[in-house]
């Protein structure tokens, strides 16, 4: 059987959710996902399911049994492995024919140009300590006019967050700029991923370790996350409704059973979002000098 024949075979369930055109296109777009762990992992596998038959994928990491939990690529016989080199064998395990460029190093200011120069869509799954990079992903998809899907496991929840060319920056909606303490950078973007925070009632704050750059985390979390944003990645690539992008917001919680969505039409420089900022600031109070210690 060849590539051809595989790839028609394989998405015919598709039809009915999109078309033969739409799928034509699916195969014919490029998605680079930065961040090959717990989320980008899996949005990677679910998008080579539905046929996007190319991707650019970064990660310099390696796997290992504590990523067992909520990585999809992660097991007992990955572990020590290259996180992109499993996460590209396994794609190439379900599509054959699917293209992908690895970047091994992850992102860096030497590679991120060709990272995102040729995609339809950027994924970001950076790790959530790492800033820098994230800042590097959204300025060089901004330059090149991509549009940037965000999503984040929190609790028993998933976020969504989308950046448009023609919208407001990753800046300008997290109220974030290089001149703060990476602390405080953090703090805002985690009250602007989730403005309502619904897992914040039962998540244990306390096993946040920065020094780790580990919190608690769930293999079911990452799920409706990756869920929220591969629905969203298609929806992009074939213009099925309008991006649902910043200022708009999204938070779905399996553990309430809450649906929340809205607009923060000044971002997170609304006072009431800069309220939220200054009471995570004091509840994580004890993780900043952890982050201190390792810059």
């Amino acid at each position: 059987m060849d590539n051809n024949e595989y790839y028609n075979l394989a998405v015919t369930r598709n039809l009915g959710l999109v078309s033969k055109e739409e799928q034509i296109i699916l195969r014919g777009s490029r998605v680079a996902v930065a961040g090959c762990g717990g989320l980008g992992g899996r949005q990677l596998i679910d998008l080579v399911r539905m046929g996007v038959g190319s991707f650019n994928i970064a990660d310099f990491d390696e796997f290992s049994i504590k990523n067992i939990n909520r990585q999809v690529g992660a097991t007992s016989s990955t572990a020590d492995r290259p996180k992109a080199d499993v996460m590209a064998e396994m794609a190439k395990d379900i599509h054959p024919g699917v293209e992908i460029n690895i970047f091994p190093d992850g992102i860096t200011q030497e590679n991120i140009d060709e990272f995102v120069r040729n995609a339809d869509v950027i994924v970001d799954a950076v790790d959530f300590f790492a800033m820098p990079a994230r800042l590097m992903l959204h300025r060089t998809a901004r330059k090149h006019g991509k549009p940037v899907v965000l999503a984040a496991p929190l609790g028993f929840s998933g976020t969504l967050s989308v950046f448009v060319p023609d919208g407001m920056t990753f800046e300008e909606y997290f109220d974030i700029n290089d001149e703060m303490e990476l602390f405080d950078q953090l703090i805002a973007f985690t009250v602007g991923m989730v403005p309502w925070g619904t897992h914040w009632s039962y998540m244990d704050t306390s096993k946040v370790d920065s020094s780790e750059h580990a919190g608690p985390s769930l293999s079911c979390a990452c799920s409706v996350a990756s869920g929220m944003l591969t629905s969203e990645v298609l929806i992009i690539l074939l213009n099925k409704r309008p991006a649902m992008a910043v200022p708009h917001y999204a938070q779905f919680d399996t553990y309430r059973c809450i649906y929340r969505k809205g607009k923060l039409r000044w971002g997170n420089k609304g006072p009431l979002q800069r309220l939220k900022r200054l009471l995570a600031a004091r509840k994580f109070a004890d993780q900043k000098h952890l982050l201190e210690s390792q810059s």
